[in-house]
């Protein structure tokens, strides 16, 4: 059932009680909602408590984390606006639903991922990790995020229409030129999420250990 936290709707599972593992905040993709990456969840770690909000912002209809001007194109004030408000409602909403002291990785595919970089780089406390499929450089920060040891697993396809792959590089570079520790995953495919990027995100999340 979807429900209502401040002001996003979202969908919320608990994990199996006594798993290690992290919760997962999942951010979907240009048109998708709160329930499009809870199966994907459920493959990538099947012990994580799931928290998955829906973007507010529409275009032509369609859900999105944040506005853009033109394709590839995003509107960075609304950007930076949209960023900061999902990380004070995700500490209200870890704590509604019990999660205050588990760590918290954030999944998300496309715009879900770009949102999820910039958390990363404008409010790195809030996330212990990311997996980021299909996520771009959304920002040149002023400010170079401190990340020690933070875990960051990124997916991209070298055929991929939407994103540049120097955009890829420069945000797995500046990930790791504030500590994080990136693993950069290339494949031949394009924009839409292959078999072979979740087996891998699964397979590195399984190896992290989370304090």
């Amino acid at each position: 059932m979807s429900v209502a936290v401040g002001d996003f709707v979202h969908r919320f599972e608990p994990g199996a009680p006594s798993s290690p593992a992290p919760a997962l905040l999942l951010l979907h993709g240009t048109g998708g909602n709160q329930d499009d990456l809870l199966p994907l969840g459920r493959i990538l770690s099947p012990g994580s408590a799931l928290l998955s909000p829906r973007g507010k912002v529409l275009e032509h209809g369609m859900p999105r984390f944040f506005r853009r001007i033109a394709e590839g194109v995003f509107d960075l004030d609304d950007l930076r606006r949209r960023t900061h408000e999902l990380a004070d409602w995700v500490a209200v909403a870890l704590a509604t639903h019990g999660l205050g002291d588990r760590p918290l990785v954030a999944v998300g595919f496309s715009n879900g991922a770009n949102i999820a970089a910039s958390l990363l780089l404008l409010r790195p406390a809030v996330l212990g990790g990311a997996v980021l499929f299909r996520a771009t450089l959304p920002f040149e920060p002023e400010i170079r995020p401190r990340l020690p040891g933070r875990p960051v697993f990124i997916a991209a396809g070298r055929a991929d229409p939407f994103v540049r792959p120097s955009d890829v590089e420069r945000l797995a570079a500046l990930l790791g030129e504030g500590g994080a520790v990136v693993v950069l995953r290339w494949s031949d495919g394009g924009h839409q999420l292959a078999a072979g990027d979740v087996a891998a995100a699964r397979d590195w999340l399984d190896a992290q250990q989370w304090a």
